[in-house]
């Protein structure tokens, strides 16, 4: 863990700790907020805290929100001081996100856990920033429609929003930011605004939802979202199949696609990481590499799917499939993937897992993750794999002891080779986690010089005293 400390050190090295928030403007907020705001320890260090191996580094106060002109307020209060403004959802993100490294004030949208408006005849609905994915899914049940952005976690649609997130779903559905049609956002000088119209498409000036999505609150504050929706499919039908190595899994997905076989989801899961879910779900599936996928549409759409898909995975020496038809089953069969985090971390005993992802274009899919697993072989790491091969994205969970300097060098020696060779092969260092703290020294390389210039460009014109989450994504 050292080596992952000296990264967020390294950004307050670069970027000093600002003021704290001076006694009257905490008179202030305790004044508008009352009970709402909280400088209790236990408050603080929750919301200093989030799934990645960094140490906790709290804020200064929390504040409870309950709607955008509440977080405006908080706001123009903090920019007014030049104190830096934290968003916060449900703590679930894994690159540092919500680490207040420079202190400030964190903006807690739990509160704000309405769901405004459902609009089946649109297939769009609108809700507050901190109703979580199941929350949404739950309010729309009975309706025939679903939001797909599936991460693992029940996070927060603002907080998914913020690091554009995507999951299991992405290989039919997309991603975050194929499912956004407008935001309401709390800008720097504390307005609240609407980025776009419901309206499916627009020509009518630049992409501001687009430009926030992904922002990790280094722009503002999320308060808003209107999502699209999608249909529950008439039929779906999931199944497990394991395979000899990893690259047959991964070739029997690439395959089906190439074909035009329109899978729902396609998750592959390493022997270690399969060893891990019998473990911790008491299943006895195959310890080797497994591919969990799902087929949507009508009952004669289903059967092709999967006859198709039957050739392929015998093409590539897989065994049988384990089949599962009703919502029941299908839920049994998908508990231990969704499951597989937790799984891993019980691999090692007292163990932390510097979690990391690539994502490379379909073709080098099968290569990246064949050099990875050399890699982690060739320097005796603990390193469970797996991901969401319909999209070309992995996962790798390096699980060592926080108290042993020589293991945390070693996993962020791998994970800085994990991100070059995710590049080398035409990818990105980060499919789906964000930036954060970790990413930031990968910008460049990624992106260029240029590139990375013109983000900071942005970042200054939108966010110009760097109030909005700073020491995360670009520094000034």
């Amino acid at each position: 863990m050292e080596a992952v400390m000296n990264d967020a050190a390294r950004v307050k090295a670069q970027t000093p700790r600002r003021r704290a928030p001076s006694a009257a403007l905490l008179e202030r907020l305790r004044q508008r907020f009352g009970e709402r705001l909280s400088t209790s320890q236990a408050t603080l260090l929750q919301h200093g805290s989030d799934e990645s191996s960094y140490l906790p580094q709290p804020p200064d106060a929390v504040v409870y929100v309950q709607g955008s002109e509440e977080a405006a307020f908080v706001v123009r209060q903090c920019a007014a001081e030049r104190v830096p403004v934290i968003g916060f959802g449900t703590g679930s993100s894994v690159e540092g996100h919500v680490l207040a490294v420079q202190g400030g004030v964190c903006v807690d949208f739990s509160q704000m856990n309405q769901v405004l408006a459902i609009r089946p005849n649109d297939l769009t609905a609108t809700v507050q920033a901190g109703v979580t994915r199941g929350q949404l899914n739950a309010a729309l049940a009975g309706s025939g429609f679903f939001f797909s952005v599936d991460p693992g976690a029940d996070a927060s649609i603002g907080g998914m929003v913020a690091t554009a997130a995507s999951g299991t779903n992405t290989v039919r559905y997309g991603t975050m930011r194929d499912n956004l049609v407008s935001l309401t956002v709390v800008t720097a000088d504390g307005e609240v605004v609407r980025t776009a119209s419901r309206a499916r498409k627009s020509s009518a000036g630049y992409n501001l939802t687009q430009l926030y999505c992904g922002c990790e609150g280094t722009l503002g504050l999320i308060c808003e979202v209107t999502v699209r929706l999608h249909p529950h499919p008439e039929a779906c039908a999931a199944a497990v199949v394991s395979f000899p190595t990893v690259r047959d899994a991964v070739d029997s997905v690439i395959d089906a696609i190439q074909l035009g076989v329109p899978l729902a989801r396609a998750e592959m899961l390493d022997a270690l990481t399969l060893r891990a879910v019998n473990a911790h779900s008491r299943t006895t599936l195959p310890e080797s590499p497994t591919l969990f996928l799902e087929f949507c549409g009508s009952k004669a759409q289903i059967d092709a799917q999967a006859e198709l898909m039957r050739e392929v995975v015998d093409s590539h020496g897989g065994g049988a499939f384990e089949w599962a038809l009703r919502p029941e089953e299908r839920s049994r069969l998908w508990t231990p993937r969704h499951h597989a985090y937790f799984a891993c971390l019980q691999l090692k005993a007292g163990s932390r897992s510097l979690t990391t992802d690539a994502c490379v274009p379909l073709s080098e899919l099968a290569a990246c993750i064949d050099e990875t697993q050399a890699d982690v072989a060739a320097h005796g790491l603990l390193a469970p794999i797996f991901g969401h091969v319909g999209d070309g994205n992995f996962h790798c969970l390096v699980l060592v002891d926080p108290e042993d300097p020589a293991q945390n060098e070693a996993a962020e020696a791998f994970s800085r080779r994990l991100v070059q060779r995710s590049l080398d092969h035409g990818g990105t260092s980060t499919g789906e986690h964000g930036v954060g703290l970790h990413k930031m020294r990968y910008l460049e390389d990624e992106h260029g010089t240029p590139g990375v210039a013109l983000m900071r460009a942005i970042k200054k014109a939108l966010d110009p005293h760097d109030i909005f989450n700073p020491g995360k994504v670009v520094t000034p």
